[in-house]
């Protein structure tokens, strides 16, 4: 019989992760705008992942980061999306729009979620 290693941290986790993503998806549609696509992932190895790509009233294409998080101790949901996970999300942005004929206005949007509520903070950060 074959060792089986214990998943119930990443399932815990990962549930966790998608109840927080269905709660800024659900409060970004009330502000507005559109799903246009849930988890999108850049094929291979070491590329990026959006959680939520949403487009504005105004066309605006955004780029959606949700981070849950149980305290703000350490600065908060939208602090712990440094340079490398920006860098990440901007390459799996950019490989996105590659299959656009025409290209949108675009912003990186940050969507925390916390014990203490939803805060959404817009142009989050930039592409540079």
């Amino acid at each position: 019989m074959g060792f089986l290693p214990d998943n119930t941290q990443h399932t815990s986790t990962k549930r966790i992760g998608d109840a927080a993503e269905d709660e800024a998806l659900h409060y970004l549609q009330a502000q507005g705008l559109r799903l246009v696509m849930r988890n999108y992932r850049t094929p291979g190895r070491g590329g990026g992942e959006i959680d939520l790509i949403m487009q504005d009233r105004d066309t605006t294409l955004v780029f959606v980061e949700v981070r849950k998080r149980k305290t703000t101790r350490h600065g908060g949901a939208a602090a712990s999306v440094g340079r490398v996970k920006q860098r990440r999300i901007v390459f799996a942005a950019q490989f996105y729009l590659l299959k656009l004929r025409i290209l949108p206005p675009c912003r990186f949007d940050v969507v925390e979620v916390t014990p203490d509520g939803l805060a959404w903070l817009k142009a989050a950060f930039d592409a540079s």
